[in-house]
């Protein structure tokens, strides 16, 4: 099946690695526009946008290629255009601000101050992408196409794309392959962090006539599109990591699955393969190697379990995405019982990059078990919302305050949900911890796929915690009695809890079932599923003691459990509500504004009744 013009010994790798990080800068004689194209951007008015700057364009008979690509990353301020050489970055655009662009900058050369956007920065620091505070403090490696890259194989080969691919395949045997793997530190990006090179191991090991390997594209967490943009953006660099999967691990026949509900991501994929075969790069003989690979797409129905690797092979035979127990693992027995090997897309994405870099420069990067850069989805109460790649070990206040921007409205952070619906809620006190695989399994979360949600002051931990069970719940493929009735008895006592229906022993309960689940439940991700009520009863159980005892929600979520609030947008400083409260609950003054503590409030109402100016709201009545 492979060449024997293989080297015994593995030639030197230059290490690329500062060419890769800068690979988005133009040289000066280039001339381009870039247009994010990712979905955020495209479900607001990016074709609108690009229509326009094609329309001036032409109405000012200026040839200049407009580059569509995948998300950039600042999803909270799309749609966005850069203009190249610059690098200057437009974001919000509307179709007559697109069509001013062209002719000033563009034609006349004259920057429009007044259209750049961004955090209270100096002017200079906001022309340049890579000056920009969202973007200066990451180390967008794994992105780094994603923003200068067209998802088309030609662009891609200007960038080095398919370089690894030809480097390995006429220098490297399949061993010293997984040997530099096994160097790198990489670990799974998918969630389970199982080291790379060692599971690439263990399938070479694995005997077999027929092996595959999966690109597990199945990404279902709720607020996560890291690997959805991956495959937008920049899908050759997957399927490049796929190829010299399949060559150092035996595998002849590969398989990209993922969810039809991401179209575009299908579309790219399925446009990246049928290029691949078309340069000899898929197929028979690849480069006249004597190895051979073909590529496959499959897409799934959008069942969250279909993401654990069992149960999409369940899935890509034609069954229901039901998970299996281990051993055997599908190394050993995976596709029709035959050798598999499964990587999620962004590990796969890491791999051209670590052989063209080098194994040892990889592995500078991170921290001691968690090596490289990690891509995390940043959603929720933050600034700057979207894709971030920073080095693992960075921590949550660096990438919420510097990179993201902080909390909206000068609120106070309260939590922050790693991992997805399968990680865990981590507090104030988590905000300087490092965010790598084993720190987060030490605390009660974990590093996932990449979701990361950001949550202020006004959020009830409790409610966060029913709305993930009522997901996992639903989602749960109800095989194992465990994860079928546990999470369904979990979300029946949070319910009852944010219904002011709680009792003092339901947090044993929780606790109880929650542990029942973690280490009773059949797959990984049953397993994971009681991790947002463990992890908010540890760090935020005050709030179910507000609940249960004081039937109160402290955030105002809850509606059977909410006090009256100050509207201080609305309120004149009266101080009647002051006057006339009974259990002194309001305290305020002229200057700084009355508020309501609602540790003191009983809901009496009678705050909201007299109210001349109706500031106050909320405050539905409540059993006491």
């Amino acid at each position: 099946m492979f060449s024997k013009r293989r080297s015994e010994e593995m030639a030197p790798v230059d290490t690329l690695w500062e060419e890769l990080k800068h690979a988005h800068i133009a040289s000066p004689a280039e001339r381009w526009i870039l247009l994010c194209g990712g979905l955020p951007c495209s479900s607001t008015s990016c074709c609108e946008v690009k229509k326009a700057t094609q329309d001036e364009l032409d109405k000012h008979r200026l040839s200049l290629e407009i580059k569509e690509i995948g998300c950039i990353g600042d999803c909270s301020e799309g749609p966005t255009i850069i203009v190249y050489p610059e690098g200057v970055i437009y974001r919000k655009l509307k179709p007559d601000l697109a069509r001013e662009i062209i002719r000033e900058h563009v034609k006349a050369g004259n920057i429009v101050e007044r259209l750049l956007r961004g955090d209270p920065e100096p002017r200079e620091e906001l022309r340049r992408r890579e000056k920009m505070p969202f973007y200066r403090r990451q180390s967008r490696l794994v992105l780094r196409n994603c923003e200068v890259v067209k998802p088309d194989i030609e662009d891609y080969m200007k960038h080095r794309g398919y370089s690894a691919l030809a480097y390995v395949l006429s220098q490297m045997t399949p061993e010293q392959v997984i040997k530099q793997v096994k160097l790198s530190g990489l670990r799974g990006r998918g969630g389970g962090g199982f080291p790379t090179g060692l599971k690439w191991e263990h399938m070479l090991g694995s005997p077999g006539e027929e092996k595959y390997v999966i690109c597990n594209g199945d990404e279902g967490d709720p607020g996560a599109f890291m690997d959805r943009n991956l495959l937008e953006g920049d899908p050759h660099s997957v399927l490049e990591g796929m190829i010299i999967a399949g060559y150092a691990t035996g595998a002849g026949q590969g398989f990209i699955y993922v969810r039809a509900e991401y179209p575009l991501a299908v579309r790219r994929s399925m446009q990246a393969i049928e290029q691949a075969r078309e340069n000899n790069l898929l197929g028979e003989d690849i480069l006249q190697t004597g190895f051979s690979f073909d590529v496959e797409l499959r897409t799934g129905a959008g069942a969250f379990v279909c993401g654990e690797e069992t149960a999409l092979i369940s899935s890509l035979q034609g069954s229901r995405g039901d998970p299996e127990p281990r051993p055997p693992f599908p190394v050993q027995s995976g596709l029709w019982n035959l050798p598999t090997l499964i990587n999620n897309v962004e590990t796969l994405a890491n791999i051209p990059i670590i052989l063209l870099c080098g194994a040892d420069s990889f592995a500078k990067i991170g921290t001691a078990g968690s090596r490289g850069t990690k891509v995390f989805a940043l959603a929720g109460k933050v600034r700057h919302t979207g894709l971030v790649e920073v080095p693992f070990g960075t921590t949550l206040r660096e990438i919420i305050y510097k990179i993201g921007g902080g909390i909206p409205g000068d609120k106070t952070f309260k939590a922050a949900q790693t991992g997805g619906p399968s990680g865990g809620c981590l507090g104030e006190q988590h905000l300087d911890l490092p965010l790598d695989y084993d720190s987060l399994l030490d605390i009660g979360s974990m590093i996932g796929s990449g979701g990361l949600i950001i949550m202020d002051e006004d959020t009830c931990m409790v409610d966060i915690a029913r709305y993930y069970l009522d997901f996992t719940q639903d989602e749960s493929c109800g095989k194992c009695t465990p994860c079928r009735v546990g999470t369904k008895r979990l979300l029946e006592i949070l319910t009852r809890i944010t219904h002011g229906e709680g009792q003092e022993d339901d947090l044993e309960r929780l606790e109880y079932w929650g542990r029942l689940i973690k280490n009773t439940a059949l797959c990984g991700l049953g397993r994971s599923a009681a991790n947002p009520v463990l992890s908010t009863l540890r760090y935020f159980k005050s709030e179910y003691v507000a609940h249960i005892r004081d039937h109160y929600c402290p955030a105002g979520v809850c509606e059977r459990l909410n006090r009256p609030r100050i509207n201080q947008e609305i309120c004149r400083a009266c101080g009647l509500c002051a006057r006339i409260c009974e259990a002194a609950a309001i305290s305020g003054s002229k200057e700084t504004g009355y508020r309501i503590d609602p540790a003191l409030c009983t809901a009496c109402q009678r705050c909201l009744e007299e109210c001349p100016f109706e500031a106050i709201t909320g405050g539905e009545k409540v059993h006491a």
